[in-house]
């Protein structure tokens, strides 16, 4: 069940991550909450772990609705720091420390506060791609291929959106 989830949440970021920012933050959410109330609450029943996930969630996408410049920034956090904790053991065949999930966030937090867009558009397509290969299994010898492989088609996708969307502003400035 969790990794149908995870993927269904990954095609998502791959496809709307940037036109829907709320959705972005409270995806990372859940999946932060539900990865830490994993980490900490070790033996519970499995419904506390969706209900953490699912609390931080809605705070998160609420956050992101009503604070959007301080959820740009947490949302970045999150992301970056999720990211290093995924892709580390996958690169270094270490698992990260304390200290490059804090740079990782700071830097996503920087990064998608200062260049919002494009920034929400890499970091919801390498979250996206991340989630389904989570629900795949990245033990699969082709991982990092497919990994970079989802990351570039959600990087495409939503940048034609951008642009569609830029476009139809520039062509009607009133909305």
């Amino acid at each position: 069940m969790t990794a149908i989830v995870f993927a269904g949440m990954g095609i998502l970021l791959l496809s709307q991550g940037w036109r829907l920012f709320w959705m972005f933050v409270g995806v990372v959410g859940f999946a932060a909450g539900l990865r830490t109330a994993q980490l900490y609450f070790g033996t519970q029943p499995i419904w506390m772990f969706w209900m953490m996930g699912i609390v931080c969630g809605i705070i998160g996408a609420a956050g992101a609705v009503f604070f959007q410049r301080v959820a740009v920034a947490v949302g970045g956090f999150t992301a970056g720091s999720i990211l290093i904790f995924h892709l580390a053991p996958l690169l270094t065949g270490q698992n990260a420390n304390l200290v490059l999930g804090l740079g990782g966030g700071i830097l996503g937090a920087v990064t998608l506060y200062l260049i919002f867009d494009w920034a929400l558009i890499l970091l919801s397509s390498i979250v996206g791609a991340t989630f389904v290969l989570d629900a795949l299994g990245w033990s699969t010898p082709y991982a990092p291929v497919l990994f970079l492989l989802l990351a570039a088609v959600g990087v495409v996708f939503q940048s034609r959106s951008l642009k569609v969307s830029r476009n139809s502003v520039e062509r009607n400035p009133t909305e």
